[in-house]
């Protein structure tokens, strides 16, 4: 059987006259777009360009809620009560709906972004509460997990659809979760490293960590993050690593 593989960028991140990533490029790359919803990043205006964009490019669109922290990107973790964090997402995901259409397309998935995500990859209630927020708002939205984590496990429990993500530019800890970006090595800049490594983890079926375990796990969808400085070359060293070892590179169904 063919292997294929969903890759997907998180983008629509510039705010106002500020610029972060290569969108256009990455456009022409990626098969799946996490487009920021105003709260860790992100602007009515960039939001509508980048879905416009991502229409006219036939690249899935996804809803990419973050924690309230346009200072910090959307990376200090908070603890916000449930309740208010639902309220959260659901007023996310409802501006990422609204635009898509506007653009002349649709939301097909959700997936959290920064230390909300990381959180919730370490918190299965917290990831349900997320999750079941944006479902009352998008029944239909597919649920992107960090794979072989409490996110999954939330997701499994909601029996929604989902689809598992591993990361091209992070690195991994042996439960399955990121390392820390203050950690040396977190992230991966060098495109020549991201490719081979990813497709190896693909062909393995497996996320391996940086003691060298293999963590055995279904994989639907490579992610890297729009704003590394190498964003592009990651995406397209990916790509084209994946292909050459006889994977396709397509949006998930």
């Amino acid at each position: 059987m063919t292997l294929s593989v969903d890759l997907n960028a998180d983008m629509g991140e510039s705010f106002g006259a500020w610029k972060m990533g290569d969108d256009a490029a990455l456009l022409d790359i990626v098969t799946s777009a996490n487009i920021a919803c105003g709260f860790h990043a992100g602007d009515p205006d960039v939001m509508f360009d980048t879905m416009r964009r991502a229409v006219a490019c036939n690249v899935g669109i996804g809803a990419h809620p973050g924690f309230d922290d346009l200072a910090g990107f959307g990376r200090h973790r908070r603890h916000v009560p449930h309740a208010s964090l639902a309220n959260q997402v659901r007023y996310q995901v409802g501006a990422a709906l609204a635009m898509a259409r506007a653009a002349g397309g649709a939301v097909r998935h959700l997936k959290l972004h920064g230390a909300l995500a990381n959180m919730a990859s370490e918190d299965m209630e917290l990831a349900r509460v997320c999750y079941d927020a944006a479902l009352s708002v998008a029944p239909d939205l597919r649920i992107m997990v960090l794979a072989a984590t409490a996110q999954q496990q939330a997701a499994e429990a909601l029996g929604c659809a989902w689809v598992g993500e591993i990361f091209a530019d992070r690195a991994y800890d042996d439960d399955a979760t990121l390392v820390d970006r203050s950690q040396p090595g977190a992230v991966i800049h060098d495109p020549r490293i991201a490719g081979p490594r990813i497709a190896d983890m693909v062909k393995k079926g497996a996320i391996v960590t940086e003691s060298g375990k293999e963590i055995p796990t279904r994989i639907d969808t490579i992610c890297l993050h729009g704003d590394t400085a190498t964003a592009v070359q990651i995406a397209q060293s990916v790509r084209d690593t994946l292909q050459a070892a006889g994977v396709t590179v397509q949006t998930f169904d």
